[in-house]
């Protein structure tokens, strides 16, 4: 019923029409005193002619919408599937939409284009960047002082920079490495902790690392760079207390800190791309992207990242791991 008013809304104009016509016979005929009846018999006679053609013209109407409704999809890949034009005008819409078709597949072709030349620069240049970055590692190690432990420290955040270029590209890409199968948690764990293990003795950060002996099903290099993204802001806003990390039923990882804690207005934004915050504003040094990565990988992962916090009391991150089917983008 539906299909039928939209029909009848579109042929208003010739419903109307007809019967005005039906009328100003039946109305002319009345005037000169003429048998109506001829006139009432010829109308019901056309009426019945337009039924036919209308219920022909209807199912032409129904059949012409469903193959419009496919092309919505269809659309996207090829421009081959349009229905029969029927007159000039439908002849000029399709005019109008393959022209409008082979702009947008310019345009993709160059856009595609550009990525691919953006992806290949990007990736040279996250190669190139980490030989001097190990050049300097090696010097610095060289020596041991609390002005050459300061200067790792920086590198390092250099370092992890570097991947968040290189992780914020890979995420739009086709061709993402996903290896998902099931992985031990403590290893993958272990190997953040190890990171940033310096930065916990030159800080002076207690670490509370509780059981975490379960198998999850993800992905091992893109849930790792997850947790020392975590990780990373925990100690960075983290001056003095401790780091917490545990597992809790079914496969939860929880990290909690007793850092500077997020304001309230800020924790429902805080997985926004570029949102800081006021910790952020007030520490001049974050990019606001690490959590929207983080954000971004556990739902290509199919794990749920939640975040609690409270200023001057510390902030939790919450990681369920615990999904059993995997959803790629």
């Amino acid at each position: 019923m539906r299909m039928l008013g939209k029909y009848i809304k579109l042929h208003r104009k010739v419903v109307v029409v007809y019967f005005l016509f039906a009328l100003i016979f039946t109305a002319l005929f009345a005037m000169w005193k003429l048998p109506v009846a001829p006139v009432l018999y010829g109308t019901a006679l056309g009426m019945f002619a337009a039924v036919i053609i209308w219920f022909r013209d209807y199912m032409d109407f129904c059949r012409k919408h469903r193959e419009l409704s496919s092309l919505v999809e269809e659309i996207k890949i090829t421009d081959s599937h349009f229905p029969r034009a029927d007159g000039l005008i439908e002849h000029d819409y399709q005019a109008v939409l393959r022209s409008i078709y082979e702009d947008r597949q310019q345009i993709t072709n160059q856009m595609n284009y550009q990525y691919r030349d953006m992806m290949e620069y990007y990736t040279t240049w996250v190669h190139q960047i980490k030989t001097p970055i190990a050049a300097m590692r090696l010097q610095l190690q060289g020596e041991d002082s609390e002005r050459s432990r300061e200067l790792l420290e920086e590198l390092q955040r250099i370092e992890q920079y570097v991947e968040m270029v290189l992780t914020y590209l890979r995420l739009d890409s086709g061709s993402t490495d996903y290896v998902l199968k099931n992985y031990d948690l403590d290893d993958i764990v272990r190997q953040a902790v190890r990171k940033y293990a310096s930065q916990f003795i030159r800080k002076r950060i207690r670490l509370i690392y509780g059981s975490l002996s379960c198998q999850v099903l993800t992905d091992e290099k893109w849930l790792l760079f997850v947790i020392e993204q975590v990780l990373s802001n925990a100690l960075k806003y983290t001056r003095s207390g401790e780091i917490e990390i545990t597992v809790e039923a079914p496969k939860t990882l929880c990290i909690r800190d007793t850092g500077i804690g997020i304001a309230a207005e800020d924790l429902p934004r805080i997985f926004e791309k570029g949102f800081t915050g006021y910790n952020g504003r007030s520490d001049k040094k974050a990019s606001g992207i690490g959590l929207y990565l983080c954000r971004r990988i556990c739902g290509r992962l199919n794990h749920k990242m939640t975040v609690t916090s409270e200023v001057d009391v510390g902030t939790e991150v919450r990681i369920a791991l615990d999904r059993k089917a995997l959803e790629v983008e």
